[in-house]
């Protein structure tokens, strides 16, 4: 049996607009519920996990892709468009361009921030640096709360041991969900899918980004998503192209949509997604609106094709910053 295809497997039902999503019994866990019956402006949404928070299935990337619009006019207008035609979900981080990332999510916070679910993510590592990130990140988003904050770039075990120590940030990050300072707490990895399952285990997490592609680069696939989904966290896909590394034609590339439909076709809420143009933006949100899950031989095929990338990239990413002003 393959059981690579039984853990993507699952089926696809609708009652008078529900829609739930349920890996296949081989987990040993049971089905993940999705909300795809209400819709954000056409976008379905789906239940982020255990927070019960519905989002749309596409988000708003806010890293390296973001900082390519050469002005804030072009920025806050691809922004405030993403937020008009239904994308709910805004990911943002401190490092993002020094900071530039969140002042400019900021300027749109000012009015919109009831309308939308803000994430952001912090890279300290000890007490006091993530504290004086927290305070410098809230002002400028210009909010007083996060909806979701996430320890950024979770890397490997000596960094899972890090997040646990006494009096370290994880205790922060509770204790600021305790202030209601923000509503829930998380990581993003793209680096060990082994990590991130080691750091799912071990906290009492409600949400994490993690890599998610055909190459399945880094095991999160096999690893990280079956752990998160079994503590009925809420799992956003992001890296779903690998940094464009799997665009193109020919061998161990894949067209954007085919990559895209493949992400949405997991027990997923949601696909982060960085659009540093306007009719990118909107093709994205079509997709997102017309989406329809891929069979399990389709996403078999796909990773058979893309493999010969994988190694490759777990190198690649092993080595990449996802705060750099560009990527």
């Amino acid at each position: 049996m393959d059981h690579s295809v039984d853990r993507r497997e699952f089926l696809l039902k609708t009652t008078a607009g529900a829609v739930s999503l349920s890996l296949s019994e081989s987990l040993g866990f049971g089905p993940i519920e999705m909300l795809a019956a209400a819709k954000s402006e056409g976008i379905p949404l789906r239940k982020l996990g255990k927070t019960g928070v519905n989002v749309s299935q596409l988000s708003f990337g806010c890293g390296s892709r973001f900082l390519m619009y050469k002005t804030d006019d072009e920025a806050l207008e691809a922004l405030n468009w993403a937020i008009d035609h239904g994308i709910t979900y805004i990911d943002t981080a401190h490092a993002y361009g020094d900071g530039e990332s969140e002042r400019r999510v900021g300027l749109v916070m000012k009015q919109r921030r009831k309308e939308v679910f803000l994430v952001t993510k912090l890279t300290g590592r000890t007490r006091d640096e993530y504290m004086k990130q927290f305070e410098l990140s809230l002002k400028r988003l210009q909010t007083d709360h996060v909806d979701l904050l996430h320890f950024h770039s979770l890397g490997k075990m000596d960094d899972v041991e890090k997040l646990g120590e006494k009096d370290g940030v994880y205790e922060a990050g509770m204790k600021l969900k305790d202030q209601k300072a923000t509503r829930f707490i998380g990581f993003t990895s793209h680096t060990d899918g082994a990590a991130a399952k080691a750091a799912i285990e071990r906290f009492d997490l409600d949400c994490c980004m993690m890599q998610l592609n055909p190459s399945k680069a880094g095991g999160f696939e096999d690893l990280a998503l079956p752990a998160a989904l079994k503590k009925k966290m809420g799992v956003v896909a992001m890296k779903f192209s690998a940094q464009e590394k799997l665009l193109g034609e020919g061998k161990g590339k894949a067209k954007a949509e085919a990559l895209l439909r493949y992400a949405l076709s997991l027990p997923v809420a949601a696909v982060n997604v960085g659009m540093p143009k306007l009719e990118m933006l909107k093709q994205n949100i079509e997709l997102a609106k017309n989406f329809k899950p891929m069979s399990a031989q389709e996403s078999k095929q796909l990773q058979e094709e893309l493999q010969i990338a994988q190694a490759g990239l777990e190198s690649f990413f092993a080595a990449h910053s996802d705060t750099a002003h560009r990527a």
